[in-house]
């Protein structure tokens, strides 16, 4: 089985980004390609313990009332298990890695409702007090912005990836310095969805293929009712950012999953370091700190390449460009990290049942059952 993608990979991955992977006639016909090559490619990259390829559809949260709050923890020694545990207690969690680097512990993804970010504190806040972590940061962000894979640093000649970091570090002063509306702190958290959206938008989180008409056949409703929530809401109200082209493009065996925040002292350098990483294969998601000079990235590298990658942040560094950062690697082995959609379930009555009592018994509950 191949265990590297080649062009006609790449320009599939290309065109899944730029038609959606919800119309593969079009895609092939905007491809030239025959419609079971295109079919075949895919389920292949899908299948394959190399690529680990999902067609899945990023949610723009904020249009769901709720706030985005990535979470770092130190695991006290020892309760490393217990703590990726306690943070699965507070069920707004949509990813959750073990992680290690900087520290021993877990990386987590969070969103929020606006109504209850004081609330989420106070669960992280006893969270730590239960003694499982030594440390908790938590920075509230944007949501993330999705990186899908180009072929902007892979030479179609022999097909390989290149890394030309010095072309970046010249690229990143020159470029634009308006960001994406996904990385600009909102002005507001509106909740812009009902009931039947969030189900759609639930649905095609987890696959983003599946069909309108099976969406309607599992909440139990008509098609019609489906195709006009899908078209007038959930596309008309910017429910979904983009749809999520996953996929780790390099060997994984000899690669690493981190996560960077990188800070700035100016909001031009950081719009501009953020700009290129826009289109680049070592990047999956970006998000900006609300209220910060500071970008949230997932990056992912293979290990020959990552100490290059650093050398080229030093350079920024002494440059000026760039003020600090910090990262955290990825613990990928299976039952070591977590993903949850929007939390449908908990939307009753047109708003969000944060249950913030609940969150508190179950954490200490936990915490006094297996510490």
């Amino acid at each position: 089985m191949r265990n590297k993608l080649d062009l006609v990979d790449i320009r599939i991955l290309e065109g899944l980004a730029k038609y959606g992977p919800r119309n593969m006639k079009r895609l092939a016909k905007e491809l030239n390609m025959p419609r079971g090559t295109v079919l075949s490619r895919i389920k292949h990259l899908s299948s394959s313990s190399y690529f680990y390829l999902r067609l899945l559809t990023n949610v723009y949260h904020t249009n769901l009332g709720m706030k985005k709050a990535v979470v770092f923890a130190r695991a006290t020694p020892g309760q490393e298990a217990l703590l990726f545990n306690c943070m699965k207690v507070n069920k707004f969690y949509i990813y959750l890695s073990r992680c290690f680097g900087m520290f021993e512990g877990c990386v987590a993804v969070y969103i929020v409702p606006k109504e209850h970010t004081t609330e989420f504190e106070h669960f992280l806040l006893e969270l730590r007090k239960s003694r499982v972590a030594q440390e908790i940061k938590m920075l509230w962000s944007t949501c993330f912005h999705t990186v899908n894979l180009t072929r902007k640093w892979f030479d179609s000649s022999c097909e390989t990836w290149i890394f030309p970091w010095d072309r970046w570090l010249e690229e990143i002063p020159s470029g634009e310095i308006e960001l994406p509306y996904t990385l600009k702190d909102p002005e507001s958290f509106t909740l812009k969805a009902d009931e039947t959206d969030l189900f759609i938008v639930k649905e095609l989180e987890k696959d983003a293929t599946i069909s309108l008409t099976a969406i309607a056949r599992k909440f139990g409703t008509t098609l019609q009712n489906i195709c006009y929530h899908y078209e007038n809401h959930v596309i008309k109200h910017g429910l979904i950012e983009t749809f999520q082209i996953g996929i780790l493009p390099f060997e994984r065996t000899t690669s690493d999953l981190l996560l960077f925040v990188f800070r700035f002292n100016g909001e031009e350098k950081m719009a501009k370091f953020a700009q290129s990483l826009l289109d680049k294969p070592f990047v999956s998601t970006v998000g900006k700190v609300l209220g910060e000079n500071a970008i949230v990235c997932q990056v992912y590298l293979p290990r020959l390449e990552f100490r290059k990658f650093i050398d080229a942040l030093s350079k920024l560094a002494r440059a000026g460009f760039l003020q600090s950062y910090d990262y955290v690697l990825q613990d990928l082995r299976p039952g070591k990290w977590s993903r949850e959609t929007v939390p449908y379930e908990l939307f009753r009555n047109g708003s969000w049942v944060y249950d913030h009592g609940e969150h508190i018994r179950s954490l200490h509950d936990l915490v006094n059952k297996l510490a």
